[in-house]
């Protein structure tokens, strides 16, 4: 997009591949040697493969080794792998410098979320499977990177977790982490997910407060919090007050406590085949936070999911969907219910503020 600023890889490149054996349907090695590598090969991008053998494995991976020998590192696997790779990257001492190092994720899981945002972003036609994994191996031989906002998430316990993707709590959490049982299916997996969380909807009880609206197509950049942050420490929260003190006076408060769903997301697709967040952007400074009141039907809900596959669901103008650009959120559920995930991983149900 115009007004960006755009770096490029040098060439010949070396790339650090993490890649998860057992992500998705379990093909991404088999997809990585037929379809990326032999592109890579043309595009002077010489690789060096680590097979993830077990959870965190990535976020050790990183975190603990000299990156330095790497000029990007790329991630082929679904948006968890990704998900580690942030987390562990922010962990480091160096983190600030280590940050810069572009990042690159080829789909190879159930849930390509980001794969699919950014193939949006770079115009190409809505695809999925093989045909988006072309597409960011494309993006990646061409080597143009940009910047992409992170949103830091801190919970009552006391975690500071970093997100590139989405915070939810309630039906898209449930068929989330619901439908992991049916990995084999593929994409399939949130379909089936979805009918039976339909089937048995459940109602959460919560307090949600928005910070104040972005004005629409406005968001810009959020300049880094200003402050004496000592050097490795982490960026200051500079938007929140700390979780148990009230937010800010001038923040939105939604006057509902009965939500279907709380969705902040901050990347334009939810999944391969779910359109979100038309207006997000890689980097617009902003969360794009939908919630859905108590009281919608079965029937409803199910047309609002069939029209996000092509993002018409806004059109809709449900009663019960409200969505608002922030810049800044808190959510604190009355008990603890469900669960709530991030970047679709697992989190346990507690107030959470990002």
């Amino acid at each position: 997009p115009p007004g960006d600023t755009y770096g490029v890889l040098p060439r010949p490149c070396r790339a650090l591949v993490l890649l998860n054996p057992q992500s998705g349907s379990g093909r991404a090695l088999d997809d990585f040697q037929a379809v990326v590598q032999p592109m890579l090969a043309e595009a002077e991008i010489a690789t060096t493969i680590f097979i993830t053998e077990r959870p965190h494995h990535a976020h050790e991976k990183v975190r603990d080794e000299d990156l330095s020998q790497w000029d990007t590192l790329v991630v082929m696997s679904g948006d968890g792998l990704l998900y580690e790779v942030v987390n562990g990257l922010m962990e480091r001492p160096d983190w600030k410098d280590t940050m810069k190092k572009p990042l690159c994720i080829l789909p190879g899981g159930s849930g390509n979320a980001l794969a699919a945002s950014i193939n949006y972003y770079a115009g190409y036609d809505h695809v999925a499977k093989k045909k988006l994994l072309t597409n960011c191996t494309f993006i990646l031989c061409k080597g143009l990177h940009t910047q992409m906002d992170l949103v830091s998430l801190s919970t009552a316990s006391g975690k500071r977790l970093f997100s590139f993707l989405g915070f939810g709590w309630g039906f898209i959490s449930d068929v989330d982490i619901d439908s992991e049982k049916y990995r084999w299916l593929g994409s399939a997996r949130f379909t089936l997910g979805t009918l039976q969380c339909l089937a048995k909807l459940r109602v959460y009880q919560g307090r949600l407060d928005p910070s104040t609206p972005v004005p629409n197509g406005q968001a810009g950049h959020v300049p880094p919090p200003a402050g004496t942050d000592a050097p490795g420490s982490l960026p200051a929260d500079s938007l929140l007050a700390p979780l148990g003190q009230p937010v800010p006076a001038h923040w939105t408060v939604v006057p509902e406590e009965e939500f279907v769903l709380v969705y902040a997301i901050y990347q334009s697709h939810l999944g391969t085949n779910l359109l979100m967040a038309p207006a997000a952007r890689l980097h617009d400074g902003c969360i794009h936070l939908f919630y859905m009141k108590a009281g919608i039907s079965r029937v409803a809900l199910l047309k609002l999911f069939l029209a996000m596959s092509r993002g018409t669901h806004l059109d809709l103008n449900c009663p019960h969907l409200c969505y608002v650009p922030v810049r800044a959120f808190r959510l604190e559920p009355r008990v603890a219910a469900g669960i709530m995930t991030v970047d679709g991983e697992a989190l346990a149900c507690e107030p959470v503020q990002g």
